[in-house]
């Protein structure tokens, strides 16, 4: 049988957390199948005689116990790759985005999950506005007066910037903050940059939901409930995470995301609900696996795997 080979573009493998990390889970699955693993950075990327190269780091996973073994470090040419993941974090910048041209000339050959041209246009606050019916009010502006008189007629609301992640810079205010024009000014660097301006969601409180989309299909989900000190509901900054169900709305708005992720090759999406409205499509490196097999008794990993399988099928039936 051919040896299979899989390579994750993922952050400092030293860096992450075992206990949590979706893309080790991802690797522990490819371990288990019998695949060969590799990892490498962004930046261990280069391009040479039309083709590009890979320095990346061959590892084997575990669960029991959590380890990762270092098997040495090997140049590969991502042309005789069967599938690379893209798992690099945010912040999505211009090296993100250099790194997903790169990609696109490996995808030429070899399928890159999430595909490349997908992940530049699918910003994950920005994405969600081309359904402007799921989604609460929302206005994107660098003016700052503008903002200030959108706070005032909105009487509460949540400042974001575009290209943030993981909670980082979120503010919420409310008409008559005197701290408004502050807010804005940090924000947009003295209106040098747009910032999210988006009507407050009071269900909050009550948690942000994280939907995990296989292929366009809802498979797990956990609710986050911010802490007593922090309106966010991410878990790093205090948020604990509890089991939940999925309202109608909830899977309406799944329903409404399906064709478009599908078509445009998506395939391992993270979708954020509040209350009955999408707040985010995290397409660039979704989380959450770890955390919702523990929760539901699942193993999305192997789902996840499985779609890889299928979705490497598909692309190898399409005329190139």
């Amino acid at each position: 049988m051919k040896s299979m080979n899989s390579l994750f573009i993922m952050d400092r493998i030293d860096s992450i957390d075992l206990n949590g990390d979706s893309t080790f889970i991802l690797m522990c699955e490819y371990t288990r199948r019998g695949w060969t693993v590799y990892s490498c950075l962004p930046n261990d990327l280069y391009f040479e005689g039309g083709t590009v190269l890979a320095r990346a780091l061959k590892v084997e996973c575990g669960e029991e116990p959590r380890r990762i073994d270092k098997l040495g470090t090997e140049l590969l040419d991502t042309a005789h790759l069967d599938v690379v993941w893209m798992r690099k974090d945010p912040p999505f910048d211009i090296e993100y985005i250099f790194t997903t041209l790169m990609l696109d000339i490996v995808s030429r050959r070899t399928p890159v999950i999430n595909n490349p041209e997908a992940l530049r246009f699918a910003n994950e606050k920005m994405y969600a506005l081309r359904w402007p019916h799921l989604v609460p009010e929302t206005v994107v502006s660098s003016n700052i007066a503008h903002i200030r008189r959108t706070v005032e007629r909105m009487g509460q609301a949540v400042l974001k910037p575009w290209d943030g992640n993981a909670g980082r810079g979120v503010i919420v205010t409310r008409a008559g903050d005197l701290n408004v024009g502050v807010f804005a000014e940090l924000l947009t660097g003295e209106e040098s940059r747009s910032i999210i301006i988006q009507r407050y969601v009071p269900e909050i409180f009550q948690g942000d939901k994280r939907v995990i989309l296989v292929d366009g299909e809802p498979l797990g989900w956990l609710n986050r409930i911010p802490g007593t000190e922090d309106h966010r509901g991410n878990m790093h900054v205090g948020a604990s995470v509890v089991p939940c169900d999925l309202s109608e709305r909830d899977l309406y708005i799944c329903r409404e995301l399906s064709v478009e992720l599908k078509k445009s090759g998506l395939l391992f999406v993270g979708i954020d609900i509040i209350g009955s409205y999408l707040t985010e499509i995290n397409v660039t490196s979704p989380t959450g696996i770890q955390e919702i097999n523990r929760l539901m008794g699942k193993r999305l990993e192997r789902d996840l795997v499985d779609a890889a399988e299928e979705y490497m099928q598909r692309w190898n039936e399409e005329p190139k």
